[in-house]
């Protein structure tokens, strides 16, 4: 009796180890088959859904010079937008959330930084 009980009890997380191993396995496929989030902001500049980011980019530093130092890409249900961090002069943080086909601010929210402690 003692024997089936540590058999139970060892054979549970067994298992579920190497489901979760199979899992695992699978999912780089599963990832393989489906266009990856590049591959379908690419595609999309080639059908002329959206502006290439460096059109955006000019746009960005010429009327919000400063450095550049982050950008997304989101897809909101069929409306592309790009986020865009630029650190300006004085320490100036201003992020921008622009319409990815027209390139139309959407938002632009600016603050100062923090200084590190």
């Amino acid at each position: 009796m003692l024997r089936s009980l540590m058999h139970r009890h060892t054979i549970g997380p067994l298992a579920l180890g190497v489901l979760a191993l199979l899992m695992l396995a699978g999912a780089p496929a599963a990832r393989a088959r489906e266009p990856g989030d590049h591959d379908r902001a690419l595609q999309a500049v080639a059908a002329g859904r959206i502006l290439p980011l460096k059109t955006l980019l000019a746009q960005v530093e010429r009327d919000h010079p400063g450095q550049v130092l982050e950008v997304e890409l989101e897809d909101d249900d069929g409306l592309w937008i790009y986020e865009i961090k630029v650190l300006q002069a004085g320490g100036v943080l201003t992020r921008l959330k622009l319409d990815a086909r027209t390139g139309e601010v959407l938002r632009r929210k600016a603050g100062r930084t923090r200084p590190h402690d």
